[in-house]
């Protein structure tokens, strides 16, 4: 065995350049040529041919205890709820209705019945609120809590939006606030005071929500890792650059008061922190005001640019290099 070959089987999948390096390792070699795949690996959701007007999306996310959540804080009701937040958040991204979700699960043997009851009591509630069913799944014994679901859902052919869709000159936008989840997350961390729901109990965007941005958009993604992340994502797909003003991006009042009490940056806690579940979504300018007069929380934060020009942050009129956000192996 050469030396070259010894390393790269010692190397560990935090070396290769993180999660996005090691899903191109794992697909690179694979051939799709299922006509009926339109999109596979590479955005929020495969997407599959159904009939002339709809096709499918398909995802999957999964939830390891005290990675993407710890009962000390979680009450076993808000551990349900985020699994089917976290995965709406990506079918409505595409422009979709979430319609049927199966679950699988790695259970300890300690696990009592009680939290298995509240457990499924948060997930059902979730799913009513976005009017899916979860329809099957398995369970399996482990030694940790671990939490899988993938769910199905639906979307116009016509509406589908996609990361790959952006044009240059279109503005960027984020619904709502950001940086709600990770303030909540510093001041359960620091025991700091505040709300931390945005955390403990994020909810992501309705399809009636995305279905009317996505009459007028381009691209859209969701924020599960960060503004700058989410960028970064459209900007490689589409082949374009961005430029996002620090200043204009709509800060969490949670977000405000974590940074404030630790002496952090809330606009660090947007850009990089995660899981607010937002939409990002890009927009000629001529379609703004149309878009405002059917719904209007939304924020314009930047534009994109040419891909010669790279993504750039710029913060009191100084431009600087938009670092990407959270990465599951970094």
């Amino acid at each position: 065995m050469t030396a070259k070959k010894r390393e790269e089987e010692d190397a560990r999948v935090g070396d290769i350049g993180g999660e996005f390096a090691l899903i191109k390792r794992l697909t690179e070699s694979q051939q799709i040529t299922d006509p009926d795949v339109i999109i596979g690996v590479g955005d929020d959701c495969a997407v599959i041919y159904k009939d002339d007007d709809t096709y499918l999306l398909v995802t999957a996310d999964m939830m390891v205890e005290d990675d993407h959540f710890s009962r000390v804080w979680y009450t076993p009701e808000q551990v349900g709820g985020k699994l089917v937040e976290s995965n709406v958040s990506d079918i409505v991204s595409m422009g979709g209705a979430p319609r049927h979700g199966i679950i699988s699960m790695s259970l300890p043997a300690q696990t009592t019945l009680s939290f298995f009851d509240r457990l499924y009591e948060g997930i059902y509630a979730s799913a009513r609120r976005h009017g899916l069913s979860i329809i099957g799944g398995d369970t399996t014994r482990g030694d940790n809590l671990v939490l899988n679901l993938t769910l199905i859902g639906e979307v116009k052919r016509t509406l589908l939006r996609t990361r790959a869709m952006a044009r240059e000159g279109d503005l960027i936008c984020v619904t709502g606030t950001l940086g709600k989840s990770m303030g909540g997350l510093r001041m359960l961390m620091s025991g700091t005071g505040g709300d931390r729901s945005g955390h403990l109990e994020p909810r992501a965007r309705t399809w009636e929500e995305a279905h009317v941005i996505a009459a007028h958009a381009h691209a859209m993604i969701d924020v599960s890792d960060g503004l700058a992340s989410e960028v970064a994502h459209i900007c490689e797909q589409s082949d374009t650059g961005a430029v996002i003003y620090r200043g204009m991006i709509p800060l969490a009042p949670a977000a405000v008061t974590a940074a404030e009490a630790l002496h952090e940056s809330a606009y660090d806690y947007a850009l990089y922190g995660g899981e607010d579940f937002e939409l990002v979504f890009t927009i000629p300018e001529r379609e703004v005001d149309a878009l405002r007069a059917e719904f209007d929380d939304f924020t314009i934060v930047g534009r994109v640019t040419a891909r010669s020009e790279g993504t750039a942050l710029v913060i009191d009129g100084t431009r600087e290099p938009l670092r990407e956000g959270f990465d599951h192996f970094l």
